[in-house]
């Protein structure tokens, strides 16, 4: 996230460095054919009070409280591992948890999660120093982003295998089921409601009957095929629709690296356009977990859409290409990357942005100003130190109408401007457990989602370590 504001208009309030797509680039024309496919009957897998689908954070975190609230849960994923892009996508650098005053408002399943990881896996500032505004403490802590404008934040940069480790384990001990290599391809829809899944693996196609579905693809895939409403708007100057595969460089020594940079601004920016003209596509690298290893979380390649496989496998293409173009310019022409070598490519391509829904409620830019949700569910931290806290509505997980199915994460419902960050990890945690917990409890109530009693949900949240602002009247949503 850049420090520097966006003046046109007062949309965009954080400006990076994007990459847009050739438009000469060719796309694949549709022709109009179709195969038609025998109709069959599928085995049922399993059946379950709360189906998670996608082990992402928002995924991890709604398995993980709904186990704990007792329900039967089972959590889908299609990799090998859980962390979603903060680990398979290598966002290993997790946004701010913190306000512009240094309280952690980003709590919950997110605080216990940081707090296993084990020692050596987390790279940040002390919770003495959230909040600081010492322009020598900042400045340090800004080259290693854990600082803006002029803050120290708690925004720790992790150990990505640490975080997978800590996923499955917190996911089994909750005693929630995993299934590894199975890809949630359909909604089971009846009646208006999502009763399941349908998905793929090596057994072939298999079903699963739950009382409450999960959508956390991070894509709305589900509740896209269901059929509910859902927004794909975007900006193409802004980064929150931008996709890349980040990667990691070992070998380096970023100590050296960030003296450069800090010593020899001149230097640095001539590197950074010599780099843009034998690119094109040319990005910083930024601080991990380990003085040795850098990470790169772009170039953001902006103009493609995260839902067309040829979009996805250009990017792919590009990315890895990408990879191999910036170790050699970094190794001729960046101190401390003299001896860097490809240490990993990231798993998962990073996709920003899909599909958002269309939900009982949306948070939009007119709601940064401090007003708090009567179905509040948790707290975001701003974009600026110029707006407060923005609460968040259990109303962006429900679906308008489509019933039977959550839908947290980045695919929750809100606009353009407040997908820029509630988007981010941080974020995903939080609504994923407000999902888990509410989905949970609709199975124990015998009621759809968007019925779930607001004070026992609160409650729910509050006891298990959430950060609330609002009261908790007894009432569902409407």
């Amino acid at each position: 996230m850049s420090d520097t504001p966006e003046k046109e208009g007062g949309r965009l309030f954080f400006r990076s460095e994007t990459f847009a797509a050739d438009p000469r680039r060719s796309r694949r024309i549709p022709t109009g054919e179709a195969v038609p496919e025998p109709a069959r009957d599928i085995p049922l897998h399993a059946r379950c009070d709360v189906l998670v689908v996608g082990g992402g954070p928002s995924g991890v975190a709604a398995a993980v409280a709904s186990a704990r609230q007792g329900a039967r849960t089972i959590l889908l994923e299609r990799h090998n591992h859980l962390g979603g892009l903060s680990t398979g996508g290598l966002v290993i650098w997790i946004d701010r948890m913190t306000d512009w005053s240094g309280q952690r408002v980003i709590r919950g399943f997110a605080e216990e999660f940081l707090d296993r990881l084990p020692q050596g896996a987390v790279n940040g500032p002390s919770p003495a120093l959230w909040g600081a505004r010492d322009a020598a403490t900042a400045a340090w802590w800004a080259a290693r982003t854990s600082a803006f404008h002029g803050v120290v934040t708690h925004s720790p940069t992790c150990d990505p295998e640490a975080m997978k480790l800590a996923a499955q384990e917190m996911v089994l001990e909750a005693g929630a089921e995993l299934l590894f290599h199975a890809w949630g391809a359909e909604p089971i829809v009846q009646g208006g409601a999502v009763r399941g899944v349908f998905f793929e693996s090596k057994q072939g196609r298999r079903a699963i009957l739950a009382g409450v579905t999960v959508d956390a693809t991070g894509d709305g895939d589900l509740f896209a095929r269901a059929g509910a409403a859902f927004n794909d708007d975007v900006d193409e100057r802004d980064i929150h629709h931008c996709m890349n595969t980040s990667w990691l460089f070992g070998g380096v020594n970023m100590p050296r690296y960030q003296r450069w940079r800090t010593e020899h601004p001149d230097q640095f920016s001539a590197f950074l356009q010599r780099g843009r003209e034998r690119t094109r596509f040319f990005d910083k690298a930024f601080a991990s977990w380990r003085e040795d290893v850098a990470l790169f979380m772009g170039p953001r390649l902006s103009g493609y859409s995260a839902v067309d496989v040829d979009d996805l496998t250009a990017v792919e293409i590009q990315s890895h290409r990408l990879m191999a173009e910036h170790l050699a310019l970094y190794r001729e022409g960046a101190p401390g990357f003299e001896h860097a070598y490809m240490m990993l490519s990231a798993p998962q391509l990073g996709v920003r942005h899909a599909r958002r829904l269309t939900g009982v409620a949306a948070v939009t830019r007119g709601d940064w100003d401090g007003r708090v949700w009567p179905d509040e569910i948790g707290v975001s931290p701003s974009l600026s130190p110029k707006f407060p806290n923005v609460s968040v509505p259990y109303g962006a997980l429900v679906p308008a109408a489509l019933d039977g199915l959550l839908a947290p994460g980045r695919h929750l419902s809100c606009d353009a401007n407040s997908h820029s960050f509630l988007r981010e990890i941080p974020q995903c945690w939080m609504t994923g457990q407000a999902a888990g917990v509410a989905g949970a409890l609709a199975v124990a109530r015998g009621v759809a989602p968007r019925a779930v009693p607001i004070a026992e949900l609160q409650a729910a949240l509050r006891a298990g370590g959430a950060h609330l602002s609002a009261p908790a009247p007894e009432r569902a949503i409407a």
